[in-house]
């Protein structure tokens, strides 16, 4: 077990989620798309229930109570303790499949026993360690704590988000976005130093070939990486029907048809990779 540390955080990055703005943006129109797809490429790997899964940096645990009631023992951990009360209430609106535990902590040093769990989600941290070297701790905890030919998950945000973002939401007008883009693409390295709103906070946007490259620094088999939203992500159209069922299986079924491909992966707005330990 690693020796605990108080979690820590920036406190730009802290700030931006104690406004509450992840409890609600999974159940948006463009956040849906999203919650789906990363629900339907789960649904396809999962080991059946039940099996142990650590939810590292699981927010107010949408996807920790979504797998609660599917049978899972879940064991969520973030580093914003808002998130944790969060999940601790949404833990407690489905009594008969509770969350097995929210706790606070830190996806570098997790205070869990190696080969404890047989999956390990890190559906968030990764996109705000901005050192290679903390995203890649972060990826070697994951495979200490998750028993051996167990799964890996990690979500990141694409290299090209902002770009694309800037000009689906028309954010690309204002100046000081357009200096917020020129640095992603040169380096990846995403801040919003007057905390504006909608400009996200302090993160770290890949390149889908870095993924397999930090998976295998970490001693961690990749396996795939995949588009969760792919282009779809950004077409007005897309969230607008999002409501008609009919619609929305169909965008789905053709996202699935091209989440692996390579020319496409980065016009996702976020990629998931699976590793195997």
């Amino acid at each position: 077990m690693s020796e605990s540390q108080p979690p820590r955080a920036p406190s730009e990055i802290i700030s931006h989620y104690d406004r509450g703005v992840e409890s609600g943006r999974l159940s948006s129109s463009y956040g849906s798309l999203e919650l789906r797809r990363t629900q339907e490429i789960l649904t396809r790997f999962l080991p059946d229930p039940p099996a142990i899964i650590c939810d590292v940096g699981g927010g107010p645990g949408i996807y920790a109570a979504w797998l609660a009631r599917h049978g899972y023992e879940v064991h969520l951990i973030d580093v914003v303790e808002l998130h944790v009360q969060q999940a601790l209430e949404a833990s407690a609106a489905q009594p008969e499949t509770p969350i097995a535990s929210c706790t606070h902590g830190d996806a570098r040093q997790l205070d869990l026993e190696e080969n404890s769990v047989d999956v390990t989600l890190l559906l968030g941290p990764l996109y705000h360690l901005t050192e290679r070297s903390d995203r890649v701790q972060a990826l070697r905890e994951a495979a200490r704590i998750t028993r051996p030919g167990g799964l890996v998950f990690v979500a990141a945000i694409s290299r090209f988000a902002s770009a694309l973002d800037g000009m689906f939401r028309g954010f690309i007008a204002d100046p000081e976005f357009r200096e917020i883009v020129r640095e992603d693409l040169h380096s990846g390295q995403h801040r919003n130093p007057n905390g504006r709103d909608h400009f996200f906070t302090t993160a770290y946007f890949h390149r889908p070939e870095e993924l397999r490259i930090e998976f295998a620094s970490a001693g961690l088999t990749h396996m795939q990486t995949l588009a969760v939203e792919g282009p779809a992500g950004w077409i007005q159209r897309v969230t607008d029907k999002w409501d008609d069922s009919d619609w929305a299986a169909q965008i789905l079924a053709t996202i699935k048809l091209i989440e692996a491909e390579p020319a496409l992966l980065g016009a996702s707005p976020h990629l998931l990779a699976i590793g195997r330990t």
